[in-house]
């Protein structure tokens, strides 16, 4: 039903030695104690060992429809045991009929989150329509500001009232993800003000849906993107809980130095502390380092020392370690976290 979101052309970094050397004080003056780095990207990489990671609800994204849920199975019996539990999809994004959503999408969902008690559903929902096609940032603008204004109430509600009648009115709705950015229509560089306020209207309208129990969670991608993403922070009272879509890239950073880095794993766990928020990891997976099981392990580590309400692998290439074969010491390091006891 929807093609995997685009995640190739996201950031720019800056590289200068200024930079990775302020990186390397703040990891050591602000989070000693709770970080366990997996190392620098070196040519001879020390492969970490396999370790469980208990207690995390987990899941991996292989698909937005039915085909995803049947994906869900085959990752489970790969990894052994039933260690997921956290089934994430992303309603498409190309026209308002489809951000309603619609029972092709939420029936499959909603039978496999019925299944066994505990399962978490998290969708991932765009703010605006045409939301990959480029649109320029004046068409953006003028789109929040619309939106700000009530212009795209129903289609909210009516989101809302199938997510509801399908059962999965407990669901983490992650709106407007990766605000930070350009990839997507529903950015909020083109005017912040506007997209706190339409943020705030949009949460207005799901909050007044009948039976509804939902969870909102603001997730921006890590780092400076294009525009710092606590610019974009609408408020205590519409957010539940504060997410961060964190890539292996770009190609050499270290597992340090995207803790260390500015708006970087470190500073989204500082800002979720002082909002009074848990946090979580809606997307992450390799990317421009390659097979990174040091990466991996880091990720995994921070996991376990900050607890996310949910985190979730993108497991299609080349981000996943289910779905790419190229990948196979970063899969070793998976199944040893979310794999039956004992397993190799």
């Amino acid at each position: 039903m929807s093609r995997p979101p685009s995640r190739l052309s996201r950031f720019t970094w800056p590289r200068a030695a200024l930079t990775v050397l302020l990186a390397a004080v703040v990891v050591l003056l602000l989070v000693p104690d709770r970080i366990a780095p997996g190392g620098r990207h070196t040519g001879a990489r020390t492969a970490p060992e396999p370790r469980p990671l208990p207690g995390v609800p987990s899941g991996f994204f292989t698909g937005s429809d039915e085909s995803g849920v049947r994906r869900i199975a085959q990752v489970q019996a790969w990894l052994g045991g039933d260690s997921l539990t956290v089934g994430h999809t992303y309603l498409p994004g190309d026209r308002w009929s489809n951000i309603e959503g619609h029972p092709a999408l939420f029936g499959p969902w909603a039978r496999w989150k019925a299944e066994r008690p505990g399962r978490l559903f998290v969708l991932n929902v765009p703010l605006l329509d045409r939301n990959e096609a480029g649109l320029p940032d004046a068409q953006v603008r003028a789109g929040l500001r619309q939106g700000a204004g009530g212009a795209y109430d129903g289609h909210f509600r009516t989101l809302g009232e199938r997510l509801v009648e399908h059962g999965l009115g407990d669901a983490v709705l992650v709106l407007g993800w990766e605000m930070n950015g350009t990839t997507y229509s529903h950015r909020c560089g083109p005017d912040p003000t506007a997209w706190k306020a339409y943020w705030r209207r949009v949460v207005g309208v799901l909050r007044e849906v009948p039976g509804q129990r939902f969870r909102f969670d603001f997730t921006p991608s890590r780092g400076l993107d294009a525009v710092a993403w606590p610019l974009c922070y609408p408020g205590d009272d519409v957010v539940d809980i504060i997410g961060m879509d964190a890539y292996d890239q770009p190609a050499g950073l270290s597992f340090e130095e995207q803790v260390g880095e500015a708006y970087g794993l470190a500073h989204h766990v500082r800002f979720a502390a002082a909002h009074g928020k848990p946090v979580s990891y809606p997307e992450w997976g390799l990317f421009r380092n390659g097979d990174n099981p040091v990466y991996v392990r880091g990720m995994l580590d921070w996991f376990a020392a900050y607890r996310p309400v949910y985190q979730t692998v993108t497991d299609y290439c080349p981000h996943g370690v289910w779905g790419c074969a190229d990948n196979p010491e970063s899969a070793r390091i998976v199944r040893g976290a979310l794999g039956a006891p004992g397993r190799p």
